[in-house]
C-alpha cells in the first residue's frame, strides 16, 4: 500500500521495503527466442499474499545495487553465486492469480529456482506473530504480504553487512558497488534484461583484494580484514544457513570482526530468522523505544524489554515498527559522510 499513506521514508527503506512497479504481471514475453531458450523457468503458487518489494527488499543494497534491479514490466531481477556457480533470477508475480513466474540464467539457475520458494517466504510463519502494540497492529495489517526472505547464502548478506559497520549506507553502498563492479563478473542472463548486473565475486577474489582498491573503495583496514578473514573460512561459514539460530551466530561470531550486529543483519536475510534482533545499532533502540514507550533514548536492554512479547518473532516486530516509519524527530546533525578513497 504505497503512497499517501504510506511514504517511503528513510525509516522505511531501512525496514526492507524496495518501490517495485506494478508492470504488467505477466512474464517477459519480449525476450528474443534465443535468449528465452537459454533460461529455465519455474512457476511457484505461494500460500497466502506476498509482496516482492518487501520480501525482497533488504537484499538489495542502495538503489543502484548492481546484483539487485527493479524493472518497469514488475520484475525483480537478482544475482547470486550460488554453490553451483554464479546465477541471474528474474522473478514476477502474475497479476490476480498470485503465481509466481520465475526465470533464470547461468551455471546456478537451477539451484535457484530450487530456492525460489525459501526465498519468497515459505519457510516464514507470519501466523506466528501477534501484534501487541497498536502501531505493530497498524503496521501488521497493513503489509499482509511481508515475507521474510532466506537465501540460504551467508557470505552474500555477511559482505555487504561487514561494510555497513560503523559508517553510513551510502558510504557503505559505494563501497559495495565499487568493489563488486571492479571484481565481479558480469551477471549471465538474456541481452534485453537491466544493463550493468553483476554478480559479486567469490571467496577467493575477496580474500585476494589488495590494500590500495579496499582504500579506494573507501574501506577501512579494520572492515576490509574482517572480509578477508571471512572470505578464508567462507565455507564453513556457509553451513550456518542450515544452523538453529543460536548457533549459526555462534558460527559467524567466531571470526575476528563479527559481532552480534553483524551475524543479526547477515543471518536475517540467509536464514530467514524471524527472531534475529539486531543489537549494538546506533538508532535502532531509540527508533523503537520512541516507537512502543515513546522513550528515544532507549538502548538496547530497553528495546529487548520492550521486544520480549515478541519472543521467536523480533526481527519482524522489529522490521514492522521500521516500516511505519514512526521515528523520533531528529535533534542532532547527521553523521558525517567521509570517503577515505579519496586520502
Amino acid at each position: 500500500m504505497a503512497g499517501r499513506f504510506d511514504p517511503l521514508t528513510r525509516t522505511a527503506v531501512r525496514g526492507g521495503r524496495t518501490t517495485v512497479p506494478a508492470g504488467t504481471g505477466t512474464s517477459a514475453g519480449t525476450a528474443p527466442t534465443g535468449a528465452r531458450a537459454r533460461a529455465l523457468a519455474r512457476a511457484w503458487t505461494p500460500e497466502g499474499v506476498v509482496d516482492l518489494g518487501l520480501t525482497l527488499g533488504p537484499l538489495r543494497r542502495g538503489p543502484a545495487d548492481p546484483t539487485f534491479r527493479t524493472t518497469p514490466d514488475g520484475s525483480v531481477w537478482k544475482t547470486s553465486r550460488t554453490p553451483q556457480g554464479p546465477a541471474t533470477l528474474r522473478v514476477a508475480l502474475s497479476r490476480g492469480a498470485g503465481v509466481a513466474e520465475a526465470e533464470a540464467w547461468g551455471p546456478g539457475a537451477e539451484w535457484m529456482l530450487d530456492s525460489l520458494p525459501a526465498l519468497l517466504g515459505d519457510g516464514d510463519d507470519p501466523a506466528a506473530f501477534v501484534p501487541r502494540h497498536r502501531l505493530l497492529h497498524a503496521s501488521h495489517r497493513r503489509r499482509p504480504g511481508l515475507r521474510l526472505t532466506r537465501t540460504g547464502l551467508v557470505l552474500e548478506s555477511l559482505v555487504p553487512t561487514v561494510l555497513e559497520q560503523k559508517v553510513t549506507t551510502d558510504e557503505a553502498y559505494r563501497a559495495w558497488r565499487r568493489l563488486v563492479c571492479q571484481y565481479g563478473e558480469p551477471a549471465p542472463g538474456p541481452e534485453h534484461g537491466p544493463q550493468g548486473l553483476s554478480v559479486m565475486p567469490d571467496a577467493r577474489t575477496w580474500a585476494l583484494i589488495p590494500s590500495w582498491d579496499w582504500h579506494k573503495a573507501g574501506v577501512d583496514a579494520k572492515r576490509s580484514a574482517a572480509i578477508v578473514r571471512c572470505a578464508r573460512v567462507a565455507n564453513r561459514l556457509e553451513e550456518a544457513a542450515a544452523m538453529e539460530l543460536p548457533q549459526a551466530a555462534a558460527r559467524l561470531e567466531a571470526v575476528p570482526g563479527i559481532g552480534p550486529w553483524t551475524s543479526a543483519e547477515t543471518l536475517q536475510r540467509s536464514n530467514g530468522a524471524a527472531d534475529a534482533v539486531t543489537t549494538g545499532d546506533l538508532h535502532l533502540p531509540g527508533i523503537i523505544g520512541y516507537a512502543l514507550a515513546g522513550n528515544r533514548d532507549a538502548d538496547d536492554d530497553a528495546m529487548l524489554e520492550l521486544l520480549a512479547p515478541y519472543a521467536g518473532q523480533r526481527h519482524r516486530a522489529a522490521r514492522l515498527i521500521l516500516l511505519a516509519g514512526h521515528a523520533p524527530p531528529r535533534r542532532a546533525p547527521k553523521m558525517r559522510k567521509t570517503d577515505i578513497g579519496r586520502l
